[in-house]
């Protein structure tokens, strides 16, 4: 699940988007309203966190831009302005939730999953091919209905290839998705996950092919 984080603090940016990593979330960082603003014109995101003081463009105006391109994404406004008109005008500006600061982590982690839930539907959240299926929400996937034990690693390639079924994913973005969640991953350990991955895949002949020079494609059955 890709999460836009928008906040200047980087004290507390730092600090929140080590706990979102932890919960194995990709999470993209931006202090700039106005890069923000581009980031959502060029980018799909499954949950935007948004400051709403902002250099460069206000909270406000990014999630309003977002709401007129009639981008759907769930937006959790995080603030320190927490008068009861400004959380309306937040909503009124079309935030789904919104958390005055200061919070404690497990409500902000709370209502960052429920975002989640409410974002995707129960089928939204399924992605099959073939016998396999994986819970993008519940981080839970399953072979002929048997359970596969993953790593959280391999869940998150497993979940990138499965998003480009019968297109060619490259190990530099294979890479970019685990550094936005906060590892430093390396081709060869890319090429490890892979390895593991189709032999724990080899028995719903689901088969992730290898183009050489080029990167992976996990191939429909």
């Amino acid at each position: 699940m890709r999460i836009l984080f928008v906040e200047d603090d980087p004290i507390m940016a730092d600090s929140l988007m080590r706990i979102l990593r932890q919960s194995y979330y990709a999470v993209t960082y931006e202090s700039d309203g106005r890069r923000a603003d581009h980031l959502l014109t060029v980018q799909q995101f499954d949950l935007v966190i948004l400051d709403m003081g902002l250099p460069g463009m206000e909270g406000s105006e990014v999630l309003r831009r977002l709401r007129h391109r009639n981008v759907k994404v769930p937006v959790l406004i995080l603030t320190a302005r927490d008068k009861v008109e400004d959380r309306v005008r937040g909503l009124d500006f079309g935030a789904d939730d919104y958390l005055a600061k200061p919070f404690d982590l497990p409500e902000l982690e709370a209502r960052v999953r429920a975002l989640l839930r409410r974002g995707h539907s129960a089928s939204s959240s399924q992605l099959k091919i073939g016998e396999l299926c994986l819970d993008t929400v519940g981080r839970r996937a399953t072979l002929a209905d048997e359970s596969l034990e993953l790593s959280a690693r391999e869940l998150t390639v497993l979940e990138v290839l499965m998003l480009r079924v019968g297109r060619v994913v490259s190990k530099d973005l294979l890479c970019e998705q685990m550094s936005n969640m906060g590892e430093e991953i390396s081709v060869n350990a890319i090429e490890v996950y892979v390895h593991r991955l189709r032999k724990k895949l080899e028995a719903g002949h689901v088969n992730i092919r290898t183009l050489r020079g080029l990167g992976y494609m996990l191939e429909k059955p």
